[in-house]
């Protein structure tokens, strides 16, 4: 379902008094509204780009492109829980529930399909179990490397397995269906990952939840030793252009670590619980979410960063110019959709969709591989 006609203006909505007065009425789905900052589709077309995000809260993949209009454009699938992606060319690697589902593009370059550019196909899908997949790369083999978060540790695809443990950080002590210490994201190079974020440097179940305000480290894969510690919920470590780059979810704030020095240097704050970070141009592309009014997200300094401001946290995709810091591009979600875990970015692809299950398309959609050469 598209969402096309129902984008508006980000700066419209935050001026109309209408809109500012009267809060959405509570319904247990009320339909999707995105309201996107001006420029925002013209960013994503100078970019040459399209971007993904998921909300497990709602089970849904979204897809954000700009139409022959220069609008912005919105598809979305239903998937359960939906949360890590891995986007690797013409293929994303997607986690839900229990599954990790290898999606691929059916189009050729330059071919279209009703306005899209691409059409991501769930072509294979494997049985974890419920272990809790967070990020996700695709490793040198073809295969993807996944943070299993209720397992503590990184794996990849095994046949004849749920999942192939590859690495746990040292001080947990077995592979066991526990979230102990919520290692929750990893910079990867090349398929390989070279560092990860922990809430907690935790050996019993759910021990890091006592944590939340100051346990949470980066530690370097080669050796398990801490980069720093002393952070509140950090999540999304990625390597970009020379520095690794993370969220620091429990304070609000998005930077990069020091790494001689052992420090988190902010570069701006977050308008809401921030999880899910890519690069775009000179962007980095932050999912923002409405915080839960549970235990995990209790009690945070977050609240109290934004309590200070007088701002109330939003749902949204939001561009952070990396020389200066300044929110620069924002799509807010309204309805249906509080929470966002994971986006990624699609280069060279203007307007992607995807096939889900709840319908005919699926069926009826072919992409036989060419007869002749090797199989």
């Amino acid at each position: 379902m598209m969402y096309e006609q129902q984008t508006a203006s980000y700066a419209d909505a935050q001026d109309s008094p209408a809109e500012a007065k009267a809060p959405a009425p509570k319904q247990p789905q009320a339909p999707l509204r995105m309201l996107e900052s001006e420029g925002f589709a013209d960013w994503l077309i100078a970019n040459n780009a399209s971007l993904a995000f998921t909300t497990y809260q709602a089970g849904k993949m979204l897809f954000v492109g700009a139409n022959q209009n220069r609008r912005v454009s919105i598809f979305e699938r239903t998937f359960p829980r939906c949360m890590g992606l891995g986007p690797a060319g013409d293929t994303i690697w997607m986690s839900s529930l229990f599954q990790l589902w290898r999606m691929e593009n059916f189009l050729e370059k330059g071919q279209m399909h009703n306005g899209y550019d691409a059409v991501f196909v769930p072509v294979n899908g494997h049985t974890t179990g419920e272990i809790d997949v967070h990020d996700i790369t695709q490793g040198p083999d073809g295969r993807p490397v996944f943070v299993c978060t209720r397992v503590n540790c990184i794996a990849t695809l095994d046949d004849r397995h749920s999942f192939a443990p590859i690495w746990k950080p040292p001080f947990i002590t077995e592979i066991v269906a526990e979230d102990r210490c919520h290692l929750n994201g990893a910079a990867f190079v090349d398929g390989v990952a070279k560092y990860v974020t922990c809430v907690a440097m935790t050996n019993v179940v759910r021990g890091w939840s006592d944590r939340r305000r100051d346990g949470g480290v980066v530690l370097d894969v080669k050796d398990g030793a801490p980069v720093v510690q002393g952070l509140s919920m950090p999540h999304s470590p990625r390597l970009h252009k020379g520095r690794l780059w993370l969220i620091q979810s429990g304070t609000g704030e998005f930077g990069y670590v020091d790494r001689d020095r052992g420090t988190f240097e902010p570069v701006c704050d977050m308008p809401g619980f921030a999880r899910g970070l890519a690069f775009l141009g000179n962007h980095a592309v932050i999912g923002v979410s409405r915080p839960r009014k549970d235990k995990t997200f209790k009690g945070l300094e977050l609240d109290e960063r934004l309590a200070a401001r007088g701002q109330e946290p939003i749902c949204a995709i939001i561009g952070v110019n990396l020389d200066t810091g300044q929110i620069e591009h924002v799509l807010q979600i309204e309805g249906a959709v509080q929470e966002l875990y994971d986006v990624c970015v699609l280069p060279g692809l203007r307007r992607p969709m995807a096939l889900g299950f709840m319908t005919d398309e699926i069926r009826f959609s072919l992409r036989p591989r060419p007869m002749g050469g090797p199989i």
